[in-house]
């Protein structure tokens, strides 16, 4: 598995208004940390058992993240540094991660120490068909009557194959795999 971390702090650069709701209403951030009956509220887990896995994972009492936003697609567009993969389909998500610790949210170094181990775990796991990056990312968080400056981070996840479900397929592999690694830091890093 491909796997790389960035840092994205730029004035153009993406952020996360936490908490967070559609323009509409319609879809809104559920606390699954705290609430983890609300994961049947979120649409995607319930369509994909394998994010709804991750997400149960990422979220419980043992992490030391919990999750903020995600969404699952394919797609037959391969990038020019997808093509390494020899492969026409692609099946990917992407899962907004916060610390669950409050100061550590407001820490870069925190987040950068993450990603560095979190890197290094992965870049040993088995050789499969897919690929991982984690963007470190500016989040603006709400407390009334204040908001205060932040970080995250961007998880995006791709397995590749020869049609849509064997990319599925290494995608769901891959997102194991990644739980595991932040299982495995969660447990034995509590300066993470």
């Amino acid at each position: 598995m491909q796997v790389d971390f960035a840092v994205e702090l730029g004035r153009d650069d993406r952020t996360l208004e936490f908490p967070w709701s559609s323009e509409d209403g319609r879809l809104r951030y559920y606390d699954l940390k705290r609430d983890p009956t609300a994961i049947s509220q979120v649409e995607e887990p319930g369509q994909y058992e394998e994010l709804r896995q991750f997400l149960v994972a990422v979220n419980s009492p043992h992490s030391v993240l919990e999750s903020a936003k995600c969404d699952v697609w394919s797609s037959r567009e391969i990038n020019p540094e997808e093509e390494i993969f020899n492969a026409p389909y692609k099946f990917a998500a992407y899962v907004d991660l916060l610390f669950s610790d409050e100061a550590a949210r407001m820490s870069f170094e925190r987040h950068e120490s993450l990603l560095k181990e979190l890197t290094r775990v992965l870049q040993g796991v088995p050789e499969i068909p897919a690929s991982a990056e984690f963007l470190l990312r500016r989040c603006f968080y709400h407390r009334d009557p204040s908001v205060q400056e932040g970080f995250y981070v961007t998880f995006y996840l791709f397995g590749y194959g020869q049609d849509e479900a064997q990319a599925r397929t290494q995608w769901a592999i891959a997102l194991q795999l990644v739980a595991a690694a932040i299982m495995q830091l969660s447990g034995r890093n509590s300066s993470l």
